[in-house]
């Protein structure tokens, strides 16, 4: 379809007798255009979005089979998770008959406000309505000042600078840059079972060898891992001097893992000590996953840069940000030829920032940090007591709605040999069998919290109640009851497990997932 400013020979042929006779030039172009512009109005009117997505709805796993990650489909499928969900409130999930699943994995962590918040829909829409000017990138917009006020309001004083990116990933390998041009540095370290991000740099800083196989070399200097606790093996990397940052998540991804010591603190005061920056990924743990609206909080921590995402975009628009002291921003912007040396072209865009600014608002004005802090001891309380009753439960951690259920070998003899015959294959198995069996048999969406874990992981959105908090817990407690049911459905389902992963080893086709 042309545009009304392109000119169409057979249009103008059709016009030319009335130009020569009767119009003056400057009216016929009017009519033209006039005629392009109702061609152009039933042009927009013909595409229906809501149309498509009606008559399209359930083609989901072939189209992405066909076009886009067939592996990622062919694993959704061994484990069961390849349902088709036709809409979305709040903590829970719809499928195309209306039934509901509580999402207690809530997008990784982006909906900790819940899905389809009214409130940042009313946000979206007033951007839309008022044709604000966007990216214009040789300006300075509003609304990224206005985020970037409102973030650091409810961050330390001293962390009073922020830039913004769109993903998680992406503040990581901006934080990592910040930290080199302030040290002068080229080295980093991470904490062993780190999970930062996917983009090189990020990557480079990963402790799960599932993740980096095959993407070698990484990043040189960034390979020393650190066991979390142990203090004298970061005190034997930092000592160096050499190391421009020291990275950490507060409750690891991979296994919601949290210190035992006062490793965080200790930490902390070496990096002071050895000129180290102390950086704190709070991409899933922040804006009050874990009961505090950060969570280097829990231990009153100074981290020099944190990293944010996933809620900041309040479920809609790719949002990330790096907030950093202004004295280690301005040495990366450092004179006026740099002071575009770190950006990116989508970062302060106007529907993101105004994202996060619902967001953070829905946070406050629904008192969602308390709500998780409550809700998540409520939870750990609720799943502990199921201790007495399944000894396949070794321990229950976390902070606030970031919790990680980790389960280990029955103490009954005849469950030992179901369990170990599982293990022989892959340790993730009995998880994925169990949060298979949380979906499947009660439409609540988990996750296995890592490769080669017996963890299971819990994030769900922070807006839920004891409503949701006792469906979880009564779903995990039947689940297991029939897994002390040996022989049964539930080691039928893991004997399901176990050919498949045998047969992804045959065909390279994907074993179960873990995320």
């Amino acid at each position: 379809m042309p545009s009304i400013l392109e000119r169409d020979p057979q249009a103008d042929a059709e016009c030319a007798p009335l130009a020569l006779t009767t119009y003056p030039n400057a009216v016929i172009f009017t009519l033209v255009a006039f005629r392009y512009e109702i061609e152009e109005v039933s042009f927009l009117m013909a595409f229906d979005l809501k149309e498509i997505i009606a008559a399209r709805l359930g083609e989901n796993y072939q189209l992405h089979e066909r076009h886009l990650n067939r592996t990622l489909v062919a694993a959704q499928r061994v484990i069961g998770f390849d349902r088709v969900y036709a809409r979305a409130e709040g903590a829970y999930l719809y499928d195309m008959d209306n039934q509901p699943y509580l999402d207690f994995l809530s997008g990784y962590s982006v909906f900790n406000i819940g899905r389809n918040h009214p409130l940042v829909q009313q946000a979206i829409r007033d951007v839309l309505d008022l044709d604000l000017p966007n990216m214009v990138q040789m300006d300075c917009s509003l609304l990224s000042g206005l985020l970037a006020e409102a973030i650091t309001k409810r961050t330390p004083p001293h962390l009073d600078a922020v830039f913004f990116c769109n993903s998680g990933t992406e503040a990581m390998e901006g934080a990592l840059k910040f930290a080199r041009a302030a040290t002068g540095r080229k080295r980093a370290v991470s904490l062993a079972s780190a999970f930062h991000g996917l983009s090189l740099g990020a990557l480079s800083l990963m402790g799960c060898e599932s993740f980096t196989e095959g993407f070698g070399p990484l990043m040189q200097g960034f390979d020393a891992r650190v066991p979390l606790d142990d203090l004298e093996a970061l005190d034997r990397e930092l000592r160096s001097r050499d190391v421009a940052a020291f990275v950490i998540e507060t409750v690891q991804g991979k296994g919601c893992q949290t210190p035992k010591t006062d490793f965080f603190v200790r930490a902390q005061e070496l990096c002071r000590r050895y000129g180290t920056l102390f950086i704190s990924d709070e991409v899933q743990t922040g804006l009050g996953r874990t009961g505090k609206m950060f969570g280097f909080q829990h231990w009153d921590l100074e981290p020099d840069i944190i990293t944010l995402a996933k809620t900041l975009s309040g479920g809609y628009v790719p949002c990330g940000a790096i907030v950093v002291r202004r004295d280690i921003y301005q040495k990366t912007f450092s004179r006026m030829d740099r002071c575009v040396v770190h950006s990116t072209t989508f970062g302060r865009n106007n529907l993101a920032m105004a994202c996060g600014l619902a967001a953070l608002e829905i946070i406050d004005q629904e008192n969602l940090v308390d709500r998780a802090g409550k809700m998540g001891a409520l939870l750990v309380e609720k799943v502990d007591a199921l201790c007495a009753k399944h000894s396949f439960i070794k321990e229950v951690r976390g902070k606030g709605l970031m919790i990680g259920i980790e389960f280990h070998e029955p103490s009954e003899f005849r469950l030992k040999m179901a369990w170990k015959l599982l293990h022989k294959i892959d340790k993730v198995l009995f998880a994925q069998m169990v949060v298979t069996q949380m979906l499947s048999k009660h439409r609540i969406l988990t996750q296995v919290a890592g490769h080669a874990m017996d963890v299971m992981k819990i994030l769900p959105p922070l807006i839920i109640g004891e409503k949701e908090v006792d469906m979880f817990v009564n779903a995990l407690d039947d689940v297991l009851t029939e897994c002390r049911k040996f022989p049964g459905p539930m080691w039928e389902l893991g004997n399901n497990f176990v050919k498949a992963a045998l047969g992804s080893r045959r065909t390279s086709e994907p074993r179960p997932v873990s995320a």
